[in-house]
Parts: structure tokens; sequence; C-alpha cells
């Protein structure tokens, strides 16, 4: 009974784990102000004005290996091409609120 007892509570833990989705850490409303504040003149909607086809759009995101919290984090704090660098600008907190809001913009289609 015992063993049984294990195994069941084993897989369960599992099945928890596999399951669940990736909390976010950062503050999606707080990003959502910053982002309007900071990325809107490029990224209004999730477009890219300058770069259309990298968009902040989830088949883009995934597309070019952007669709995590750590490579948007990654992006807004150095840049990279036309996009300047956030790092100096915005605290690693604010970083993460931008790059939760993105992500969750992304997933609901930027609606």
């Amino acid at each position: 009974m015992k063993k049984l007892l294990s195994f069941v509570m084993v897989a369960i833990a599992l099945l928890t784990v596999s399951f669940a989705r990736p909390a976010m850490a950062g503050d999606a409303a707080k990003g959502a102000k910053i982002f309007t504040a900071n990325c809107t003149a490029c990224h209004a909607g999730g477009n890219n004005v300058i770069m259309r086809d990298k968009s902040l759009k989830k088949e883009a995101l995934e597309k070019y290996n952007m669709y995590s919290l750590e490579a948007i984090k990654n992006q807004v704090t150095k840049g990279k091409s036309a996009m300047p660098a956030f790092g100096g600008r915005l605290s690693a907190q604010q970083i993460e609120d931008v790059a939760t809001y993105v992500l969750s913009k992304a997933e609901s289609g930027w609606k």
C-alpha cells in the first residue's frame, strides 16, 4: 500500500510539473505602461515599423527564437540591429514587466 501511495504521489507531481505553464515573473499591467511609453513608436499593436517581418506576434517570435521571457529581456536590455538597448534606461524589473506584457499580448494575438 505504501508503494502504491508513493507511486501515485510521484505520478501526480510529475504530471503537475509536465503540464504546468511556466509562470511569468513580471507584471503585465506595469509592462503595458512601460511599453506604451517606450516601445509603441516602433511596435504599436505588436507590429514592427522598421523590420516588418520581425514583429512581436507569436509566429514571428517563435520563428526568430524570441518566444521566451529570457530572449525578450535580453533583446530589450541589449538591443540589436535597429532596436536600441534599454538596459541603461529601464530597471531589470521594468524589463521583466515589458517582457511579460509582450508574451501575454503575443499569446492573445495582440487583442
